[in-house]
């Protein structure tokens, strides 16, 4: 009698249970000493108490986030305010002659006023219109600008969370990337970041979660490092406050 389906998968879980055996008996004979079968002890849960603790003053917060950012080819700059942000910005696409920009749907972004501040460009705000093909548009876009949710300075990371209002492909896709960071939001561990996760739930959690540190780098070929391969090779962090 033919064996059924799960007759079939017992065995060939059987088997390679076996097969597995054999092959962890035969290292420890050839090391010479008993299998480990006992999971060993983990009497330290997560991050040691006085990495809990660590908490930098709010200028070196600035100054190591700036440092760390830049290492790995970005550019941090602290402007005063949004207008300040503004200016920075229509600077830069005045200097890369960019023509389209794609921005989230946010309040502070709307108050950079870039639409009224870049006239001969194009402007358009995410899933602002719903038959619009937005991923093909941040393709296109020569600026993507969003606001970051959370920045942690020990990494030089930015963080940013994705939803209706904020497509991801917004800071993946043009060619350069613009992260208004308001400095409230400037952590100096990521830690402190993971853990309002943890505190949402995962009911709670966001359509996605972005770290980005830095322009996008790739050495996969030849250990050949190019920059832009898989998002912006320009990627501005502005620090705002």
């Amino acid at each position: 009698m033919a064996e059924t389906h799960q007759e079939l998968l017992a065995r060939l879980e059987r088997e390679s249970r076996a097969k597995q055996e054999q092959f962890m008996n035969f290292i420890a004979g050839k090391l010479g000493r008993p299998r480990v079968t006992a999971p060993p002890q983990h009497p330290f849960r997560g991050a040691p108490d006085f990495w809990n603790a660590l908490e930098w003053p709010l200028e070196e917060r600035v100054a190591k986030f700036t440092e760390n950012f830049k290492a790995v080819g970005g550019q941090a700059i602290r402007l005063s305010g949004i207008v300040e942000a503004g200016a920075f910005i229509v600077s830069k696409a005045a200097e890369m002659s960019a023509r389209y920009i794609v921005r989230q749907d946010q309040q502070s972004l709307a108050e950079l006023g870039l639409e009224s501040l870049l006239p001969e460009a194009r402007v358009s705000v995410w899933n602002e219109d719903p038959n619009e093909d937005w991923k093909a548009c941040a393709a296109e876009a020569d600026f993507g600008v969003v606001l970051a949710d959370y920045a942690a300075a020990y990494t030089g990371s930015i963080t940013v969370l994705s939803d209706k209002t904020k497509g991801r492909s917004v800071s993946l896709l043009p060619t350069a990337l613009f992260a208004l960071i308001p400095i409230e939001r400037l952590k100096t561990r990521l830690g402190e970041i993971l853990s309002d996760f943890d505190r949402a739930g995962r009911e709670n959690l966001p359509a996605g979660i972005h770290f980005i540190s830095g322009p996008s780098r790739s050495a996969d070929i030849e250990n050949d490092l190019t920059i832009g391969v898989h998002g912006p090779g320009i990627v501005y962090a502005l620090i705002i406050g």
